[in-house]
């Protein structure tokens, strides 16, 4: 019998589109992937692309945005800049996004590792491997953060010092999304200096399991299974994470626990997004919230549970969404014992509905949403009847008898529209809280970016923010802090430029910005015998950041043993605008003032890889210094100081091993008020995937 000649089709990925007349002759006798293409107008990458969405020519279609000779990247998922999705290339509004490929190189053990490498983040850590970690943006405060998961708000109503404890293992993450500067009407008020948005993977059959362990008495484990079928429409992964460690300094040790579910349905007109997680952490909290005791004590545990859809029906979409997230904090002022004591449960329950389309004139978004906040607590709020007390779970004769209550409604219009080298994006926050007057408060703001050619993006925005003060802020009592039950919302006007460059294996970004707040909470003493006040203030900031990335396999070629090189700084300067004598601020004023990341890859001889981060950081302010535990009239400042970790990495096929070295030099240095960090962590592991 005759046999035709079979040979296997190879497989090519375009990551740019050039314009050219032979642009496409490569790809003759090969399957083409291409990473993303538009809908009508590359605003956005739907998940199924149809034939017929190319049918209608609105304004902005592909021949307007694409000019001869240009050169766009192709990025391979759509970014929530927007309230309507839009594809990174063409976005409006400035995006940092850190992938996969980064958080792996960095060696990282949490999310808030991994978000240090931007320069544009502050990130204050008490204890180590993400245990207690404060993130904040350009200057900002880690309650003015809005951070959610695949696009689901996750933040925490009662203090933003849990915020950052997320319930999957790295290998979940496919990418984190760092938006900068006032965001409300994309992500709600409480985006006030900026928003993170972590997408988890939600693709492909892998499993993974890995192990790591090393100083400190530190272990931690976590294991990952992801299944599809149906053809690639049904999806589903399941990930397990465990650590523990002795911690490096005294009443420091912790052990925590993690777990999350996701399962996707993918079909022609509907997509389907449910998740579940859980992360529960105990820790020794050294002098975490006060250096006049170094034997604290915190349990937090953190659910979420949340379902999205995404009905398309002709060339409407509607994407309704619904979560949930409890907090619960048991805080202890002498571990072991009932001195001050402190139980609190903040429920979040999330209702939201955003539609949009695609017409003449552009991609227009509408939608609204309501987020019922509840606390529960025996500190915070007000106090209740003897006959609501709640029973806490697992406490002997100990209830919840005090309780807080807000309601928050917003709505919202956005509007984008696509004009050759313009995108433009204007939209309005409709917000009332049950908080404040029942007044419906306007928060509104644009975004400009254009595209000259040449791989140049150049960006302007202005936006208005606001945020309502925590229920920490309104009534923490504790021997060393006051509350404030008089605070107002903090109100933000922000205005931003920036720019962007690549070609050739090179990216360069230019960032700045200037903000005018008013109402800004910061906890201040006003002599050294003081306590902490809640207070508020006017505050002035601006700042600038650059970055510069090389593929330098790309610029030099593959035969030498360089991979990459990141390059990144970012400055602050802020100014209070008010007469008041503060002898010491705990947040607001020590914002770090000076950044500068240095991230480079390269292979060494046996298979061998290395990456090593350098972070020099210098932050304003200063910290009240402590003599056995007992204040003085004394201050030191933060300073400036230098930390250098390197990864050393070899894998083969579906085995790695790893060794990781954070602040390699021992140097000795401070985040946060006195709290001492561990000099050099050393952790050696291996992965396994199948």
């Amino acid at each position: 019998m005759y046999t035709f000649p079979f040979r296997k089709r190879e497989v090519i990925t375009f990551r740019q589109f050039r314009r050219t007349g032979w642009a496409l002759f490569a790809a003759l006798g090969r399957e083409v992937r291409i990473g993303v293409l538009s809908v009508g107008t590359l605003l956005a990458a739907a998940p199924c692309l149809q034939l017929e969405a190319f049918a209608v020519r609105p304004v902005g279609t592909d021949e307007d945005i694409v000019q001869p000779g240009d050169t766009i990247p192709l990025t391979e998922a759509t970014v929530a800049a927007s309230r309507a999705p839009m594809a990174a290339g063409i976005a409006a509004r400035q995006v940092t996004t850190l992938t996969r490929d980064d958080i792996a190189a960095a060696g990282v053990t949490a999310v808030s590792d991994a978000l240090k490498l931007a320069a544009g983040i502050d990130v204050r850590q008490r204890g180590g491997f993400g245990i207690q970690t404060d993130i904040s943006i350009n200057g900002g405060t880690f309650d003015q953060l809005a951070l959610l998961v695949n696009g689901i708000p996750y933040g925490d109503v009662q203090t933003g010092h849990n915020a950052a404890q997320f319930p999957f293992a790295l290998a979940d993450i496919e990418r984190i999304e760092v938006f900068e500067g006032a965001a409300s009407r994309i992500f709600g008020s409480q985006a006030f200096s900026g928003a993170i948005n972590v997408v988890t993977r939600q693709r492909g059959t892998e499993g993974r399991a890995e192990l790591q362990a090393g100083s400190y008495g530190t272990l931690t484990g976590a294991a990952r299974q992801a299944i599809d079928s149906g053809g690639g429409r049904f999806h589903t992964s399941l990930s397990v994470g465990g650590s523990r460690s002795d911690g490096a300094v005294k009443n420091g040790d912790f052990k925590g626990a993690k777990v999350y579910w996701q399962g996707v349905y993918d079909g022609d007109d509907l997509r389907l997004h449910v998740q579940a997680g859980h992360v529960a952490d105990d820790f020794g909290a050294n002098t975490f919230y006060s250096p006049a005791n170094d034997r604290q004590w915190e349990a937090t545990r953190r659910t979420l549970v949340s379902a999205r859809a995404d009905a398309r029906a002709g060339g409407l979409h509607l994407q309704p969404e619904l979560s949930w997230t409890r907090t619960t904090d048991h805080y202890q002022w002498v571990r072991g014992t009932h001195d001050y004591e402190n139980f609190n449960r903040t429920d979040v329950y999330h209702l939201g509905l955003n539609a949009w389309g695609q017409w003449i004139l552009g991609r227009t978004a509408v939608g609204a949403g309501i987020s019922d906040e509840n606390l529960l607590s025996g500190n915070l709020g007000t106090p209740m009847d003897e006959s609501r007390y709640v029973r806490i779970p697992g406490q002997d004769g100990i209830y919840y008898t005090r309780n807080a209550h807000r309601t928050n409604v917003d709505v919202y219009l956005e509007h984008n529209v696509v004009l050759r080298r313009w995108t433009f994006s204007a939209g309005l926050l409709g917000g009332r809280s049950s908080a404040l007057d029942h007044r419906f408060h306007l928060y509104p703001g644009v975004d400009v970016s254009w595209r000259p050619g040449s791989g140049w993006r150049l960006f302007a925005s202005w936006n208005k923010a606001l945020r309502l003060p925590t229920f920490t802020d309104l009534w923490y009592k504790s021997p060393s802090q006051q509350g404030n039950v008089g605070l107002r919302p903090e109100r933000n006007a922000q205005a931003r430029v920036g720019a962007e460059w690549a070609r050739d294996g090179i990216a360069v970004s230019l960032k700045g910005f200037h903000s005018r707040g008013r109402d800004m909470i910061d906890w201040v003493m006003y002599s050294p015998t003081d306590v902490y006040h809640a207070a508020a203030f006017r505050l002035h900031s601006l700042g600038a950041s650059v970055s510069a990335r090389a593929d330098l396999r790309r610029w030099l070629g593959s035969r030498q043993p360089l991979r990459r090189l990141l390059l990144e700084y970012a400055y602050v300067h802020q100014r209070r605008k008010d007469d008041a004598y503060v002898f010491r601020s705990n947040y607001a004023m020590n914002h770090l003032r000076n950044k500068f990341v240095a991230t480079l890859s390269h292979d060494l001889p046996a298979g061998l890889r290395a990456d090593w981060t350098l972070r020099v950081q210098n932050r304003a302010g200063a910290y009240q210094v402590y003599e056995g535990l007992a204040p003085t009239d004394r201050t030191r400042h933060y300073g400036t100081y230098a930390l250098l970790d390197v990864r050393l990495s070899w894998q083969r096929g579906r085995y790695a091993l790893s060794c990781d070295l954070s602040n390699v030099t021992c140097r000795r240095y401070v985040d946060v008020a006195g709290v001492p960090q561990p000099r050099l962590v050393a952790l050696v592991g291996g992965s396994v995937r199948w």
